[in-house]
């Protein structure tokens, strides 16, 4: 006996937009009601796309937070002026006066050949050999701080080059080299995290379309029994793909609850850090964007992975 014809719903016929817009909003609160009757298998689904969700996510926060602390330390970024071993001490107070006049420069302070020998030999570990040398190898030593706090790095190497310049100077040393490679280093992983979200986005619709398929296939008898009375495809599709999306959004709320559970454990020795090298920073979270953005995202990978799944078992079932 031959399958009678499908009829279109009756939505696509008459009824506007208003009868359509009424049967996705009632299938969309049918499928959520549906997870809520089965918590268990719904929080492990969740979950689990939750962490595939907060591990990029995280990871972009960490590399945020990183740059934020490291354009920190390059705002208070300190230039050190080795003086010449034939300055006196007379010309070294001079010459210090004369830079604190000058508007780029907040702070000199003075470190006399005599003290930067005492601070080497506690902390070298080589006082006996210090004691043999004749005479003090070590020279005096102006330590800058630039005026601005946020000042850019064209401006500091300035700086610098003018300081080299004057005739009392040997050596001028502006520690940020490492902040350079540090930034390198975080520009190598936020290139990474492309590829790292990539994978777990593709981790992300996997676990959906399993879920849906085995769902597919525990409905298998109703699907047969809605297309033998004339049910359309997009109208048994539509549920399957309300609850991939209701996976991707619990999933994307489940990310934003685990990274905040992170930041708020590590807030504390964060701030006890920051406040050894007396700093206000505080660790920042997602923010209002970013967890729109793994919300949104989760919501459109549960969507892909239930339409993968969708099209590609729901056409295995017709009735005989």
């Amino acid at each position: 006996m031959n399958a009678p014809r499908r009829k279109t719903e009756p939505s696509t016929r008459h009824g506007g937009l208003g009868s359509w817009a009424t049967r996705h909003v009632q299938v969309l609160v049918y499928t959520l009601g549906r997870q809520y009757r089965a918590p268990l298998s719904t929080f492990l689904s969740v979950m689990v796309i939750g962490i595939a969700l907060a591990l990029p996510a995280g990871l972009h926060v960490l590399v945020n937070n990183t740059r934020s602390i490291s354009g920190s330390f390059e705002g208070a970024a300190r230039i050190s002026v080795f003086l010449q071993r034939g300055i006196t001490d007379n010309q070294r107070d001079a010459l210090a006066d004369v830079l604190r006049k000058r508007d780029d420069i907040a702070q000199v302070d003075v470190i006399s050949a005599e003290k930067a020998l005492a601070e080497f030999r506690e902390l070298s570990g080589f006082g006996e050999a210090i004691d043999a040398l004749k005479e003090n190898p070590l020279p005096a030593v102006l330590v800058l701080a630039p005026a601005d706090a946020n000042v850019a790095a064209a401006t500091i190497e300035k700086l610098v080059e003018e300081l080299q310049s004057l005739p009392e100077t040997d050596i001028v040393q502006l520690d940020t080299q490492w902040l350079k490679r540090l930034n390198a280093i975080l520009e190598i992983i936020n290139r990474g995290l492309v590829v790292v979200a990539g994978m777990f986005a593709l981790a992300v619709v996997i676990v959906v379309g399993n879920t849906i398929r085995l769902d597919i296939q525990n409905r298998r008898e109703e699907i047969i029994v809605t297309k033998l009375i004339g049910g359309t495809d997009a109208f048994i599709r539509r549920p399957f793909l309300y609850t991939g999306f209701w996976y991707g959004v619990g999933g994307g709320v489940m990310a934003w609850l685990l990274i905040g559970i992170a930041l708020l454990i590590m807030e504390e020795p964060v701030a006890h850090l920051s406040g050894l090298y007396g700093s206000d920073f505080s660790l920042q979270g997602l923010g209002f964007d970013g967890a729109l953005a793994v919300l949104g995202a989760g919501a459109l990978f549960g969507w892909l992975g239930s339409l993968v799944a969708v099209s590609r078992h729901l056409g295995e079932i017709e009735p005989r």
